[in-house]
């Protein structure tokens, strides 16, 4: 009896023991970086360490000039992880309007790079975004700037690389002959990061960038943008993706607002809905743009938000409350 009693308290103790080490590891693995991993490219689909789609889902901030510059604060990242419960943020760094990186890169870098470190520090995904409409026309600077995230960030899963933020009317090959440059110079220093590449007329013809896509290059996937109401931005789109996708291109939808594609218009909800149930469908991650409190559909905060979070409802807009109501919903710890 006296051998039974030790073996079961033996097992008791084993029992105990196992327990504690799942319940250590389940609460180490708390953030979502800790959870995913280094982002990988499987077949047309973004998967985490463990070959699942994590369906990442956040914010962008808007451009890092102007109005929407003051938002780029730690205390702001820290309550979209604490309140908005981002997984991801998105930090779009001006290039050729007036003060953007072209003309400050310096001080436009740093400024990214102060933001990404808090982002990183909190366990979240980060998209560092070179925010231009013409990069191939600025292909020098962008080599330099992203020479220098690769250096710092290589080792560090939690970054995304958007090298080319919505091509307005350049062709396809343009695109990708600038793209492959990039990629080039990126994986000289940070071969595992997952790289976006932009596709043609502000990220909406995927189906085109699928038709020739980037071969010989691990981990690079394809921005595709939409804005919810926009007329031009309904079933005729959406059809465009799936098209991309059936082909094998892997999507991240690294853009998208509850408004127009002017970031104004109306806020249609049936509109939104439908994208929002179509992006969960698909398993795709998003950012929805944007920190910004310019008076416009888009904006999630209303005209003097604080520029340190701790924002009550009177500081979100109908697209705040929708968006913040939505990321606490979907991204369940």
């Amino acid at each position: 009896m006296k051998k039974i009693i030790i073996a079961f308290y033996t097992l008791s103790l084993l029992g105990c023991t196992l327990f504690k080490e799942q319940k250590a590891t389940t609460e180490k693995a708390s953030t979502p970086s800790e959870q995913h991993g280094y982002l990988k490219i499987s077949g047309n689909h973004i998967v985490n360490q463990h070959g699942i789609s994590p369906q990442l889902r956040g914010m962008s901030f808007s451009w890092s000039i102007w109005g929407g510059k003051k938002y780029y604060t730690r205390e702001v990242v820290d309550w979209l992880v604490d309140d908005f419960q981002v997984s991801l943020v998105r930090l779009s760094m001006a290039i050729e309007p007036d003060g953007g990186y072209l003309q400050h890169p310096e001080e436009q870098a740093a400024l990214i790079q102060r933001i990404a470190d808090r982002a990183i520090k909190r366990g979240i995904y980060v998209i560092i975004d070179w925010h231009d409409h013409n990069a191939d026309k600025n292909i020098e600077q962008a080599k330099v700037f992203f020479t220098h995230m690769a250096r710092r960030y290589a080792g560090t899963p939690n970054i995304i690389y958007e090298i080319w933020n919505e091509p307005e009317r350049q062709s396809w090959p343009t695109i990708k002959d600038y793209s492959i440059a990039l990629i080039q110079e990126i994986r000289k220093y940070d071969t595992e990061n997952l790289i976006i590449v932009g596709s043609p007329h502000w990220d909406q013809d995927v189906d085109i960038a699928a038709n020739d896509p980037i071969i010989g290059y691990d981990n690079i996937a394809y921005s595709f943008h939409f804005y919810a109401s926009d007329p031009y931005h309904q079933d005729n789109l959406r059809r465009k993706a799936e098209t991309a996708m059936a082909k094998g291109l892997p999507l991240f939808i690294t853009e998208w607002g509850v408004g127009e594609s002017n970031g104004n218009g109306q806020f249609d909800l049936t509109k939104t809905a439908q994208w929002m149930n179509w992006m969960e469908e698909h398993q795709l991650s998003w950012a929805n743009w944007n920190i910004t409190d310019k008076e416009e559909t888009t904006a999630i905060l209303a005209p003097g938000a604080p520029t340190v979070g701790k924002w009550t409802p009177d500081h979100l807009t109908p697209a705040g409350k929708y968006i913040r109501q939505q990321l606490r919903e979907l991204n369940v710890p």
